[in-house]
């Protein structure tokens, strides 16, 4: 299929590309819609689509036969093979109308391909009222790295690689399996991914930030990837947050990235603390169940 793009171009009020993410505004992003609809259905990942990290194949594919691509609105549905399974209708369109179509397909969809969820995506610019964000929306935003680290951490920070038994990365782990550290506790016991780092709170891990990992971009430009990210919630108050994403910053300028790109939840700590680290916010993304 080949998109149209000044229909698409002009309704795009957030960088974001269908089974990839986000992406900078002076990305090639015509070029990645094409390649995600040559990629569909092969289940191999893009060379610089960060999910490969975590698996052999990719999970999440287009339903290219699918897409309705009009003068009006552009609606990409995709299809998330995890689970029971979640078709997700990205809508890029202004107006009720092309949310309200988007919702349609979505759940017509979904028991067309056997998924137990179905699910709209849509997206708003940065400059809109943070109050208009669905709940559980996330903002999308940039760390250029062109400028420097930042401000450097004023509180300990370490590489758990030297920690994880005894300082107790495990009960950690266990306490924020939600925020996605069992999971990543997983891939650090088997040595899968990149450095994790931590702050201490007498001696026992009491917040995380990890994997520190880099890729290039389409581009060829590289960047710093999504980590995850947390503190414990008797521990919160103390700094540790802002200074474990300082640490990462530091470490990512240290490797040489350019950037990073974030989707953090509206309102959440991470969003109030990329905020006040000065990131450049590129707009919101909302999703909703149908």
């Amino acid at each position: 299929m080949h998109f149209d793009w000044g229909r698409i171009d002009s309704v795009m009020p957030v960088p974001y590309v269908p089974t990839l993410g986000p992406v900078r505004p002076q990305d090639p992003i015509p070029d990645l819609f094409e390649a995600v609809v040559e990629a569909a259905g092969t289940g191999r990942f893009l060379p610089y689509d960060k999910d490969r990290r975590w698996s052999e194949t990719k999970a999440e594919r287009l339903l290219v036969d699918d897409i309705e691509h009009t003068a009006h609105h552009t609606l990409i549905p995709t299809l998330l093979e995890r689970g029971t399974g979640t078709v997700k209708v990205h809508v890029y369109g202004t107006g009720d109308s092309s949310l309200s179509a988007g919702a349609d397909l979505a759940g017509r969809l979904a028991p067309v391909h056997g998924a137990g969820k179905a699910r709209v995506v849509w997206f708003r610019g940065p400059d809109e009222p943070e109050n208009r964000a669905h709940s559980g929306a996330t903002r999308v935003q940039l760390k250029d790295f062109t400028g420097g680290p930042g401000a450097a951490p004023q509180v300990p920070v370490r590489d758990s690689k030297e920690l994880i038994d005894e300082a107790g990365f495990d009960v950690f782990a266990e306490e924020m399996a939600a925020d996605g550290f069992a999971f990543l506790y997983e891939q650090m016991r088997a040595g899968a991914v990149g450095p994790v780092l931590t702050v201490l709170h007498d001696g026992r891990v009491a917040g995380a930030i990890g994997p520190m990992e880099t890729m290039t971009d389409a581009t060829g430009a590289l960047r710093l990837l999504p980590q995850y990210f947390g503190v414990l919630p008797q521990y919160r108050g103390h700094g540790y947050g802002r200074a474990l994403w300082r640490a990462a910053m530091l470490w990512g300028h240290q490797q040489g990235a350019e950037y990073q790109l974030l989707q953090t939840e509206v309102g959440g700590a991470s969003d109030r603390l990329c905020i006040s680290e000065g990131l450049q916010p590129l707009g919101f993304v909302n999703q909703t169940s149908v």
